[in-house]
C-alpha cells in the first residue's frame, strides 16, 4: 500500500508554478508542487568496475558520451539513405519517475543510429559477460526493432560512421514486422583456421514463451532485457527476470560453431546397377484365365424403380414468376430478357421431379487391370548415399565465449514505429551489480506502474505482504470483534415468556369457559341455557331434599365457546 504524504509551502506562486499546475491536470503522473513522489527515485551510482552505465539522467553526461552517426546506408535510395533519426532524452510517457528520463528514438521510417565507447574494452577470458537494459515501446511496434550492438573493438573504430555494416560481436534484444517477433542473439564467430568470421543465430523461443513475448510490443510497459554469457559456453536470457531461453554456444546455435569432421563427397555418383526398389512385382505371377477387365466398374441398377409421387412431367427449375423486367434492359443489346429460374415449388414436397433414371451402383464382377502382386526385392541395396571424406574446411573450437573484445555499444534501428524508449543500460560481469542496478531502475518502474495501477484492495494486500506482522493487527482489529458479534446474536439463551405457560396466564386458552356476555350468539345461548336446565334438573334428583344453603350449592356450567 503505496502511502502519499502532502507537504504544503506556503508562499507566492511563481509563473512556472502555476505553469506545472496546469499541466499536471492534464496527467496526473505529474507532481503537483508540494507533493512527494510515493516511489522517490534517485539516479544509481556507476560502479567503477562496470564497462557502461548510462541512466540517462544527464544531459551534460548524455552529450559528452553518446555520438550520432553521419553515416549513410548503402543500397539504398538517396532520399532515406542517411542515419538522420532524431534522438532525445525524455521522461517516459507513461508514469514516469521523478527525475528519471531514457534515451527516445522520436522518428520512425527512418535511419537512425547512436552509440557510446565502453569505459574499457570488454575482453572475453575468465570472466561472465553481463548485458542488460530496459525499453519501451510507447507507440508499439509494427515493424521494427529494439535490440543493441555490441560492437567490436578495433583501431579503425569510427563512431561517427557507424552503420549497418559496423562489425559487432554480439547482436541482442527484441525485434518485430507484422507477425513475424524474435529475440535475437546472434554472435559472430572467427574461424581459427581461415580467420573468416560467420553469424551465428540463437534457436527460437519456445511456444510457450511467445505469447508472453508478444504482449510487451504493444503493453506500453518498460521490461528489463538481459543477457549473461558464462566461460563455461553457456548463455541465459531473461525477460523482467523470467528465463526466457539458455543453452549452450556449442549446440543450441545455427550454423553450428564447429563444422562436421565428415562431409559428404560431391563428385561420388551412384553405380548404375544399385537398385534402390524395397519391393517388386513378382515375375513368376500370370493373370488368371477367368481374369476379366473389360466389366466396367459401375453398372445401371436393374432392380431400382421410379419412387412413388415422383413428378416426370414437372421441371426442376421454374422461372420466378414474381421477377420483373429491370427498367434500363435494351433488348437490342442484352437480347431477350428471361426471368431468373427458381425451385419448382411443386417439387418441394415431391421426392423428385423431371425425367427419372435409374442410379449407378458399383458392379460386382468388375476385376480392374490385372497387376502382379509386389513381392521383397531381392536385389534392394537401400537407400544410396554419397560417401563421407574428411572436411577440409574441420576445425573443433572449444571455447566459442572467447569472442571479438567489445569496444562499445550501439542503437542502428529502422521502425516504423515512433517514441522507442530505451533506458539503464549496463555492461558488466558483476551479476549482484546488475541485481542491484535493476531494483533501483526497472524495480521502481515497475513499483510505480502497480501503485497507479491498483485499486485500494490491492494496494492494501501488496503492502502486508511486505509487512506481515499486519496480519496479526487485521486478526485483533478486525477478527476479534467480529468473533463477539457471532457469539452474543447466534448463542445467546432463549428465554420463554411466563405467559407461555398455560398455567401462569390470564388469557383464555382452548379448554376455558366462556363467561356470559352480550355478544354470544342468541341461538347458542339458548341451547346452552337448555341444556343447563336438563342438567339441573337431574342434579336435583340425586340431591337429598333437605334445605341448602344457597352460597354451597352446585355452580353452573357456564357455556363453551364455539
Amino acid at each position: 500500500m503505496a502511502i502519499l504524504f502532502t507537504v504544503t509551502i506556503h508562499g507566492t506562486k511563481s509563473e512556472d508554478d502555476e505553469a506545472h499546475v496546469e499541466n499536471a491536470d492534464e496527467d496526473d503522473d505529474i507532481l503537483k508542487p508540494g507533493e512527494v513522489d510515493p516511489v522517490p527515485y534517485v539516479s544509481p551510482d556507476i560502479d567503477p568496475s562496470v564497462y557502461l552505465g548510462e541512466h540517462f539522467d544527464s544531459e551534460e553526461v548524455f552529450e559528452k558520451k553518446w555520438i550520432k552517426s553521419s553515416a549513410k546506408k548503402d543500397g539504398v535510395e538517396a532520399a532515406i539513405d542517411r542515419y538522420d533519426g532524431t534522438w532525445s532524452l525524455e521522461a517516459a510517457l507513461k508514469s514516469p519517475l521523478s527525475g528519471d528520463s531514457g534515451l527516445v528514438l522520436k522518428d520512425k521510417a527512418k535511419h537512425s543510429a547512436i552509440s557510446s565507447h565502453l569505459s574499457k574494452p570488454f575482453v572475453f577470458d575468465d570472466k561472465a559477460f553481463i548485458v542488460q537494459y530496459e525499453i519501451i515501446f510507447q507507440a508499439g511496434q509494427e515493424c521494427g526493432g529494439g535490440y543493441l550492438k555490441l560492437l567490436s573493438q578495433s583501431k579503425n573504430l569510427d563512431l561517427t560512421k557507424f552503420n549497418d555494416k559496423t562489425p559487432y560481436t554480439i547482436m541482442f534484444g527484441p525485434d518485430r514486422c507484422g507477425s513475424d517477433s524474435k529475440l535475437h542473439f546472434i554472435f559472430r564467430h572467427v574461424n581459427p583456421n581461415n580467420k573468416t568470421i560467420e553469424e551465428k543465430h540463437c534457436k527460437k523461443l519456445e511456444t510457450k514463451e511467445r505469447a508472453v513475448f508478444e504482449e510487451m510490443f504493444k503493453d506500453n510497459r518498460p521490461h528489463l532485457f538481459r543477457l549473461i554469457i558464462d566461460p563455461d559456453n553457456t548463455f541465459q536470457i531473461s525477460v523482467d527476470y523470467k528465463i526466457v531461453n539458455h543453452g549452450n554456444l556449442l549446440n543450441d546455435f545455427t550454423p553450428a560453431v564447429n563444422p562436421p569432421a565428415e562431409i559428404e563427397d560431391v563428385n561420388d555418383r551412384r553405380p548404375d546397377d544399385w537398385d534402390e526398389r524395397e519391393k517388386i512385382a513378382d515375375p513368376t505371377a500370370s493373370k488368371p484365365d477367368d481374369w476379366d477387365e473389360s466389366e466396367p466398374r459401375q453398372i445401371l441398377d436393374e432392380y431400382a424403380a421410379m419412387p412413388d409421387g415422383w413428378l416426370e412431367d414437372e421441371p426442376d427449375m421454374v422461372p420466378d414468376p414474381n421477377a420483373e423486367k429491370p427498367d434500363d434492359w435494351d433488348d437490342d443489346m442484352d437480347g431477350d430478357w428471361e426471368a431468373p429460374l427458381i425451385e419448382n415449388p411443386s417439387c418441394k414436397d415431391a421426392p423428385g421431379c423431371g425425367p427419372w433414371s435409374k442410379p449407378m451402383i458399383d458392379n460386382p464382377k468388375h476385376k480392374g487391370k490385372w497387376a502382379a502382386p509386389l513381392i521383397t526385392n531381392p536385389n534392394y541395396k537401400g537407400k544410396w548415399k554419397p560417401r563421407k571424406i574428411p572436411n577440409p574446411d574441420y576445425f573443433h573450437d572449444p571455447q566459442p565465449f572467447m569472442m571479438m573484445p567489445i569496444g562499445a555499444v550501439g542503437i542502428e534501428l529502422w521502425s516504423m514505429s515512433s517514441d522507442i524508449y530505451f533506458d539503464n543500460l549496463l555492461i558488466t560481469s558483476d551479476l549482484e551489480i546488475a541485481d542491484s542496478w535493476a531494483k533501483d531502475t526497472y524495480g521502481l518502474k515497475i513499483q510505480k506502474l502497480d501503485v497507479n495501477s491498483a485499486n485500494i484492495f490491492t494496494r492494501i494486500v501488496n503492502y502486508s505482504n511486505k509487512n506481515p506482522w499486519l496480519y496479526a493487527v487485521y486478526v485483533v482489529v478486525i477478527g476479534l470483534p467480529l468473533v463477539l458479534i457471532i457469539t452474543f446474536c447466534c448463542t445467546g439463551e432463549s428465554k420463554t415468556p411466563e405467559s407461555s405457560d398455560p398455567k401462569k396466564t390470564d388469557e383464555l386458552q382452548e379448554d376455558d369457559e366462556v363467561e356470559e356476555t352480550d355478544e354470544v350468539d342468541d341461538t347458542n345461548v339458548e341451547e346452552d341455557e337448555e341444556e343447563e336446565r336438563n342438567s339441573d334438573n337431574n342434579v336435583i334428583d340425586d340431591l337429598d331434599t333437605s334445605p341448602v344453603d344457597e352460597d354451597k350449592a352446585p355452580r353452573k356450567r357456564k357455556a363453551r365457546r364455539e
